[in-house]
């Protein structure tokens, strides 16, 4: 052992180890836990009821499909967005970078409102959006809306600090071979961008599965229609059907966990394909 790690001010290996698992026991894994074995009071029948009513199934479809959707939209703007800001100067970059940090900083319920007042009927954007035949307020577009805005900078600041990173003299040589703009994009800077860009997209999913204050204004929380699974569990709550309500989270945390790991598992190919150490 050298000398440095033997002086070192940190602590070793298994302290580090054994406080991080406490911690994280602590904090996430029996939280968890007792949502599961409060689902455990309800008898099998009674448990699938719960889980598939068609209520319940419509608000899944909702839910995940409108969080997938986000986080792709997300991972394609969230990708130009800060493109712009790493490779342009421009009047107003300092204040863009500083407004993409914004939905981390609003208080969700001031998310919805904002948003269900641009959206409705009489809204700024709304009123212009309602002639053409298109609502957004208080319909599952509604939803996307509210989505979009609370992920994007997760795309954003996850990509960003990779894409400093790549040196241009990467895309000048791709360029000097006789690679096009696109073709530089595609076999040079993609490939190195990808893990991060499924980073900032898994986060983004992660946050609109359980988004709750901000869609629940926007949204109109029609059941079968714009009602998400967060909502309904709340509900259950309030009329004290605790099993009930967690075998609903139960559900929403084994989906949610099975497309994390098949996207982290994707992560892991993708930089290991790269060669880049994460």
């Amino acid at each position: 052992m050298s000398s440095a790690k033997k002086n070192s001010i940190f602590p070793g290996f298994g302290l580090s180890l054994g406080y991080t698992i406490v911690y994280l026991s602590i904090i996430v894994l029996i939280p968890l836990s007792a949502v599961v074995l409060k689902t455990t009071s309800l008898t099998f029948p009674a448990f699938l009821d719960a889980v598939t009513a068609p209520r319940v199934m419509a608000s899944y479809r909702l839910s995940f499909g409108m969080a997938l959707l986000a986080g792709l939209i997300n991972a394609i703007f969230g990708l130009l967005l800060a493109w712009a800001l790493v490779r342009y100067t421009f009047i107003g970059k300092n204040l863009v970078d500083a407004l993409v940090d914004l939905p981390f900083a609003l208080p969700t319920a001031v998310t919805g409102i904002a948003l269900a007042a641009l959206y409705s009927k009489n809204g700024w954007i709304g009123q212009y959006l309602e002639p053409l035949g298109i609502k957004i307020a208080f319909t599952p577009w509604g939803v996307l809306v509210a989505l979009i805005f609370i992920g994007l900078p997760f795309v954003v600041r996850t990509v960003q600090p990779i894409l400093e990173e790549i040196e241009i003299e990467l895309e000048e040589a791709a360029a000097s071979l006789g690679a096009s703009r696109w073709q530089t994009f595609k076999k040079v800077v993609l490939p190195i961008l990808f893990p991060a860009l499924l980073t900032g997209f898994a986060l983004a999913f992660a946050r609109a599965v359980g988004e709750y204050g901000s869609v629940i204004f926007i949204a109109g929380n029609i059941p079968m229609v714009s009602e998400i699974t967060p909502l309904i569990i709340i509900t259950k709550l309030e009329q004290y059907d605790y099993a009930g309500a967690t075998a609903i989270a139960s559900v929403m945390l084994l989906i949610s966990l099975l497309l994390l790991l098949a996207i982290n598992g994707l992560q892991a190919w993708a930089t290991k394909k790269t060669g880049r150490v994460r």
